[in-house]
This record gives C-alpha cells, structure tokens and sequence, in this order.
C-alpha cells in the first residue's frame, strides 16, 4: 500500500513537471530585457525564447519574429532547443509507461512485469529532468555572464525570464518523481533472507499390536 502511495506521489509530480518542461518550451520569456530610454514614452520591453522573440512598447503594442534560422543561432540556444524537446518526449513517454507500471492500475500484466515497466518510466523522467536542466543551467550561465560583461551596453542587457525559473523547477521534479518509481522497484525486489527450516526429529515407528517383552519373563 506504501508503494502504490509513492507511485501515485511520483506520478502527480511527473505530470506537473511534463506540464512545466513544456511550458517552458514554448513561453518566450527564456530571457527579459526592460529599456526604459530616454524617457517613459519609449519603454521597450524585450523577450527572446527558444523559437520567437517578442518587443512590447509602453503604448501597447508588441511583435514577435520567429527564428527560422538554425545556423544562425548561438550554440547554447541551439542546445536548449534539442534539449528541451527532447525532455518533453520523455517525459510524455514516461507517462505512458508508468501509468501501465502503477499498482493502482490494471495494466502491465502481473506484479513482477509492472514493477519493471515502472522501473522504466523512472529512468525516462530522470533522464528528461536531465535533459532540462542542461539547457536551463547552460542558458541562465550565459545570461549572468553577458549581463556582467563591461563592454556591452545596458541596453543590450538580459536578465532570466518567467521560462527558465519554469523549465528548472520541472526538470527537478522529473528527477524527484523517477527517483520515487526506481526506488519503488528496488524496494519491491528486495528478497529478504530467508532461513532454511529446522528439521523435525523423526520418530522411530512402531507397531501398535507390538507388545513389549517383559524382563520377567526371562527370569
């Protein structure tokens, strides 16, 4: 009962961390940047994300332009790009498996062939929470490191966006939930020590229509 209370446990926080790491894909907000200018009247309030980049102006209104261009992006958004698709597929492929591996469901055949099932979607959510914290980390190192940089100027200064704080959090509850469902299995496997049984002393049968020789009798 313990067991299918952790599944159930691990498998809230893969769905929310599959809903998170997918978010994050798609949100532009990866980095932010607020340039008020001169004055007020020209606020520009700039977004760059994996696939578009958006510029709200202070009068309301606001594009956004795709990035068609691979070969031109750099080599970290690249990267975040692969990565992060590759977490959401799985993550989405974990779902499946862990749900036919869950004791509360009627999938996965018997206990021994759903405790592995199970032990796989542990290891594709902990696989997809690494998959998105290399392009959170690597993103969120470059954004400290041009912010600090003298020679570029402010306003071409970024700081971590909504997305990043999102796709971090979730790839840690991807690792927190396949952790849960590898450790279940090990659990459940465990064989305990089992001592061989005591051997009963075996009793010399008799006849009961023997009768016992009396010593008299030899007297």
């Amino acid at each position: 009962m313990a067991s299918a209370g952790l599944q159930l446990l691990a498998f809230i926080l893969a769905v929310s961390g599959v809903s998170g790491v997918l978010a994050a894909t798609l949100l532009p907000n990866w980095k932010v940047n607020a340039y008020a200018g001169p004055n007020i009247v020209t606020a520009v309030v700039q977004v760059q994300g994996l696939w578009v980049d958006c510029t709200w102006y202070s009068t309301g209104m606001f594009s956004c332009t795709l990035k068609y261009s691979i070969l031109s992006l750099p080599v970290h958004v690249q990267t975040a790009r692969a990565t992060m698709v590759l977490a959401c597929v799985l993550s989405a492929w974990g779902i499946c498996t862990s749900i036919a591996g869950m004791n509360c469901t009627h999938l996965g055949g018997d206990t021994h062939t759903k405790s592995k099932i199970s032990f796989a979607g542990g290891v594709c959510f902990i696989t997809a929470g690494i998959s998105g914290l290399i392009p959170t980390v690597w993103y969120t190192k470059e954004i400290i490191a041009n912010f600090l940089d003298l020679t570029i100027p402010e306003s071409h200064k970024y700081e971590p966006g909504g997305a990043l704080y999102i796709g971090f959090i979730s790839a840690m509850l991807l690792l927190i939930s396949g952790v849960i469902f590898c450790t279940s299995y090990i659990q459940k496997n465990q064989e305990p020590w089992i001592y061989p049984p005591k051997q009963k002393l075996s009793t010399t049968w008799q006849p009961k229509n023997r009768r016992a020789h009396n010593l008299k009798d030899y007297m």
